[in-house]
């Protein structure tokens, strides 16, 4: 049976999509300002598809595998490895169309995966919240506020940090894979916006990639 993608389970795949397309590319012996002047785009852009950002194009992902020299397949996507077809084989010649393909889709706790991935995407759904609603932007500042009046803190140079994000609506810095994303999302008052039953659902579907997701059915 083929099981319906989530929100979360999308995200996973472009950060594993992300990371393998950084493996390769290193593989190849290519650096980050090589790679985008072949591909013709930003090095930050690069950093960006290597990081699994949702933000460029899916037609941008596709021109780096095409520098890569990677098939489109989604076993190879989503895969353990990212291999190209070898050139002259059946598989690269074939213009027939593809079999359907079954694809296991997981997060892995032994490298703090789930923990980085379960915040990710709180706060993604919490960003799409606020920006839908700024009542709720105004209830994350009076959270932050409350807890700077509370006294010195460990976290207070990241809430200091966190009343410009507010203020100018910078959600990147909080939604990408650095080391000071991270400290900001540990240190967050946004999460409070966001009601149970969507944090229960987020909870839920990365609970659900722990276990391993599949996607198709294998049959051709």
């Amino acid at each position: 049976m083929n099981t319906p993608t989530s929100a979360v389970l999308e995200r996973q795949l472009l950060l594993q999509l992300g990371d393998r397309l950084k493996r390769l590319r290193k593989a190849q012996g290519l650096g980050t300002v090589e790679m985008a002047k072949r591909v013709g785009i930003s090095r930050t852009t690069l950093s960006a598809i290597e990081a699994g950002d949702p933000g460029p194009s899916i037609g941008t992902y596709l021109q780096v595998m095409s520098v890569l020299g990677i098939s489109g397949e989604l076993a190879l996507l989503a895969g353990d490895t990212l291999q190209p077809a070898p050139a002259g084989s059946a598989a690269a010649q074939s213009r027939r169309a593809k079999p359907m393909v079954q694809v296991i889709v997981s997060a892995d706790e032994s490298r703090h995966q789930v923990q980085d991935l379960q915040s990710l995407a709180l706060h993604e759904e919490a960003v799409r919240l606020v920006r839908n609603d700024p009542a709720l932007l105004l209830q994350a500042e009076d959270t932050l506020e409350r807890w700077l009046r509370s006294g010195n803190s460990r976290s207070t140079s990241l809430w200091k940090e966190w009343q410009g994000i507010l203020q100018h609506r910078t959600w990147r810095k909080v939604l990408g894979r650095s080391r000071r994303a991270q400290e900001l999302r540990q240190a967050s008052p946004l999460t409070a916006v966001l009601p149970e039953g969507v944090r229960q659902d987020v909870l839920a579907q990365v609970s659900q990639l722990k276990k391993g997701v599949v996607l198709g059915d294998g049959a051709p």
